[in-house]
Order: structure tokens, then C-alpha cells, then sequence
């Protein structure tokens, strides 16, 4: 099965103090064993507009009203926002209920991957030397780590094949920590060790492909 698929997703823990609610699309790839286990490869394109605290991330070279001067002696357009990936490889079981809807049921995964997350620094016409190259790697707080996934939820494939889709609630749990040397606002150098987690609700449109069916021929 081949599919296309959106997210939409609440922060806790270390993550909700950076970020607001965020979305997801993605890609994936599944195939199924006769048994109904499944193997799972996807990934997936993080971004959201709610930024927590967005006045200190660039406090340290903005005036008392909070603009950025830039290189003309203008005010800068700076608009900061959520950027990210997952990716990951996972198994499962689909529980289905008997005919006729036999790829039809409760799909059960789990699974380990990455995800990385930063503050995206959007500078119009790049007027800020300040936010240039090496500079904006300060204030991103770019942060990596491994993950773990899990996804509850009901896959619908229509003996019709016309219509495919699956929905339900997935978890993200991950280990990260800083990927950048120095944090200019607050003028140290990161050492944290976080526990980020994602809460979301998952849907995806199915393009399955299915096996061609052998076919037995009787003589007498």
C-alpha cells in the first residue's frame, strides 16, 4: 500500500514549552503479509506557526519594541515558525472482522525512527545580516533525536477498491538534544537533554496494489 497522509498534533513535555499545535504531511509505504502483519516505512514534513515565547528567541539583537534594524537602517519583516521531520520504520497487525471486508479493521503499529525539530527564520528580501547563514544557527534551537511511534486506529479498504483510507490517534516519544555549538539569546552553550512528545490525530488516503490471486484448475 502506498499512501499520502496528514497530521495534526498537540506537544507535551519538553516540546509544548517551544511550540504550539502543529501539522504534519507525509508519505508512506506498507506491506502486508497474508497473516496481516504489516511492515511500514514513512516519513513525514513537520511545520506550525505557534512559536512559544517568539519575543526572547530574538531578543538579543532587536530593539526595545521588538523590530530588527536592518542593513538600510529599515525594520525587517521576521516571521518565525515550526520545522521538522520524522521519519521511521514500523510493524503491526491489522485485526480484521471476518468477510466480506477482509483488508477492513483495527490497525494496530508501533515503530523507531528520528525526528528533528527547529525554529525556522524567515527574514524578507534577507535584509538582516544579523539572521544571515551561520548567524540564524544561533537562534533556531535545532534539536534531533531518536523516536519511538505508536498508531491506533481503523483501516477501510472497499472490496470496490474505490474507496481507502485509514484514521486514528498516533504518539510520537522522543530522545533529543541540541544540534547547535552556541545559543546567542541566552548567550551559553546548550547542554539539555529533552523528552519531546507528540499527540496527534492521523489520516491517510490507501492506493493499494494488490497481489495478483493464484488460481487453481481441476481435470477429470
Amino acid at each position: 500500500m502506498l499512501y499520502p497522509t496528514y497530521s495534526l498534533s498537540i506537544p507535551s513535555f519538553d516540546m509544548k514549552d517551544r511550540y504550539g499545535i502543529s501539522h504534519a504531511v507525509g508519505a508512506g509505504y506498507t506491506f502486508v503479509f497474508k497473516n496481516k502483519w504489516l511492515l511500514n516505512l514513512e516519513g513525514n514534513f513537520l511545520f506550525g506557526n505557534n512559536i512559544k515565547n517568539a519575543g526572547d528567541i530574538l531578543s538579543s539583537i532587536t530593539t526595545r519594541d521588538g523590530h530588527i534594524i536592518s542593513q538600510s537602517g529599515t525594520y525587517s519583516q521576521v516571521a518565525l515558525s515550526e520545522r521538522g521531520y520524522t521519519f521511521g520504520l514500523k510493524t503491526g497487525k491489522l485485526i480484521t472482522f471476518g468477510k466480506p471486508e477482509q483488508n477492513s479493521g483495527l490497525l494496530l503499529m508501533t515503530g523507531a525512527g528520528m525526528i528533528q525539530h527547529k525554529i525556522r527564520i524567515d527574514v524578507s528580501d534577507n535584509t538582516a545580516p544579523q539572521l544571515r547563514k551561520d548567524y540564524k544557527k544561533g537562534y533556531d534551537h535545532m534539536c534531533n533525536g531518536p523516536a519511538l511511534t505508536e498508531f491506533i486506529g481503523y483501516q477501510y479498504l472497499s472490496e470496490a477498491k474505490r474507496i481507502n483510507f485509514f484514521a486514528g490517534l498516533e504518539f510520537t516519544f522522543a530522545w533529543t538534544q541540541s544540534r547547535r555549538a552556541y545559543y546567542f539569546a541566552e548567550m551559553m552553550k546548550p547542554n539539555e537533554s529533552r523528552f519531546d512528545m507528540l499527540t496527534g490525530l492521523k489520516i491517510g488516503w490507501v492506493i493499494p496494489i494488490y497481489g495478483k490471486s493464484g488460481h487453481e484448475y481441476y481435470y477429470y
